[in-house]
């Protein structure tokens, strides 16, 4: 069975490895990576050789990214991507495609594979983010997709009532937590010494743009800066870098900026990868920022979460998280509050065992 794997931001990517490692062990499969948007971006540290180091038989290169993130450029970088793609689906064929969450570079591949008839299997359907678009491009990847896997019950719902069907959709949870219950972070020393990261309490840290609120972002990524500045008299920074949203430059430029002001106190991280992002998650005191991770995976790291603003408005999540507006007064005193408590002990509302092993037999048996 032939499997190709859309993979366009480090995100993404961290999210399929659990997936993409029984894959290439099986000899039921021949998989190719199919890697586009930031993976070959130098500015987001080029994560195609982390591809590339997991020794994939076949990696598809496909650059259509403008380094413009103002809303014309991202328009015209989706452009970009359905005119790539339109070539590359005219000229590859599969059994089944698989694609993965709201990314826009991700929908541009999948409404350009609409016409040639690609059977499409989405990962992490149904869910909500007010506070971005990606909400609108989720959605739109769901109505094209003949498979679906959703995190909850919830979302299993939700795709039901956007699709108008309850076929072909499997409740698997989230795929990034699979076998989480046996994993090991790195020893201690040697990552934080990899990272120059101090042998001292710190935050980890991702903001990303409200991409709805685009006009009040730069009003954001100061408040932010500001926010981060006053908590570092406590803890230490460490900040993994936006990815490439309308106007990400806007929150870089404050990151940078902060970095010169207090250098020693904050880390800027641009691509840790899974393992070294899941021992940073395991080894920081608390999370903050406006990331899906903070909703989805910390809660299995017993970590609280201070989640900024409204771009991840409406997604299910535990009682680790912690909604505050985006202001930078709002900020500081639930990250006061919450290193107070004792350490979380909760569930993940989006654990479910031996997920990739249940997207494989799903798709073994519709083969």
């Amino acid at each position: 069975m032939k499997i190709g794997v859309l993979t366009s931001s480090r995100a993404d990517y961290g999210i399929y490895l659990p997936l993409l490692r029984k894959l290439k062990i099986d000899d039921y499969f021949q998989l190719e990576i199919i890697a586009f948007g930031t993976h070959l971006s130098k500015t987001h540290g080029y994560t195609l050789t982390n591809i590339a180091a997991e020794g994939y038989d076949v990696i598809h290169e496909i650059a259509s990214l403008e380094a413009d993130d103002s809303q014309k450029g991202i328009a015209i970088s989706y452009g970009n991507t359905v005119l790539k793609f339109s070539e590359f689906w005219q000229t590859n064929s599969f059994d089944l495609v698989f694609c993965l969450g709201d990314r826009f570079e991700m929908s541009a591949a999948v409404q350009a594979s609409i016409p040639f008839g690609v059977k499409l299997a989405h990962i992490h359907g149904g869910e909500t983010t007010l506070g971005a678009i990606d909400n609108i491009y989720r959605h739109q990847i769901t109505l094209a997709s003949q498979y679906h896997f959703v995190s909850t019950l919830e979302y299993k719902t939700k795709v039901e009532a956007l699709t108008g069907s309850s076929e072909n959709i499997f409740n698997v949870g989230a795929l990034s937590l699979d076998n989480m219950s046996s994993f090991q972070p790195l020893e201690k020393s040697p990552f934080l010494e990899a990272f120059a990261i101090k042998n001292e309490d710190f935050a980890l840290v991702t903001f990303h743009p409200e991409t709805v609120a685009v006009d009040a972002n730069l009003s954001y990524a100061k408040h932010m800066r500001e926010a981060l500045a006053a908590i570092s008299d406590t803890l230490n920074i460490v900040i993994t870098m936006p990815n490439a949203d309308t106007l990400g430059s806007v929150y870089r430029t404050q990151l940078y900026e902060l970095k010169a002001q207090i250098p020693e106190r904050i880390v800027l991280i641009e691509n840790f990868g899974k393992v070294n992002y899941f021992s940073a998650m395991h080894y920081a005191k608390i999370m903050i920022g406006n990331t899906s991770s903070g909703i989805i995976e910390a809660a299995s790291f017993g970590k609280y979460v201070i989640n900024v603003g409204s771009r991840q408005q409406g997604r299910a999540h535990g009682d680790n998280v912690f909604d505050v507006a985006f202001d930078s007064k709002s900020i500081i005193e639930k990250t006061t509050e919450a290193l107070k408590l004792p350490d979380f002990e909760g569930n993940n509302v989006y654990y479910k065992s031996n997920t990739a092993n249940s997207i494989i037999k799903t798709i073994q048996q519709y083969d």
